[in-house]
């Protein structure tokens, strides 16, 4: 399955992400992504409503942006209450490696790595961020 988390799994391995451990960029290098996108209001068993699937060229460039962002020592301690679109972006490499990032659009606008799946993947998840402008504009509402 392309976009297997409902938010509550999303939310739950998003809330897990120790934050200020971690490589400032991933070593990871994707082929193709899956992009998940969730409504601002999801909660409990919903799943993403909006699915897309980008290919090598959009994949390496959303990817630039994931790790273009500068990683953060801190869980932010205040945030925005604004409700905005949560992104699963699931990465794909040759081995059929797996990398997923949890990208939400509102509050401290959390840029996460939750899961690196497959053999012999590169080692430790990239450090926790705050996700750009950019990268959350590249996303765009679906």
């Amino acid at each position: 399955m392309d976009c297997p988390d409902t938010i509550a799994s999303v939310q739950t391995a998003a809330d897990k992400v120790t934050w200020g451990t971690g490589p400032a960029k991933s070593l990871f290098h994707p082929v193709s992504v899956t992009v998940c996108q969730y409504d601002a209001g999801a909660t409990g068993p919903v799943y993403a409503n909006v699915t897309t699937k980008r290919t090598a060229a959009h994949a390496t460039e959303l990817f630039a942006l994931v790790n273009a962002s500068k990683p953060v020592a801190k869980k932010p301690a205040f945030c925005t209450k604004e409700l905005g679109p949560t992104w699963v972006l699931r990465f794909t490499d040759n081995d059929r490696g797996v990398l997923s990032v949890t990208v939400e659009a509102f509050g401290c606008r959390r840029l996460l790595a939750t899961s690196l799946e497959g053999p012999g993947k590169p080692g430790a998840l990239p450090a926790a961020r705050q996700a750009s402008p950019e990268l959350i504009k590249s996303l765009g509402l679906r």
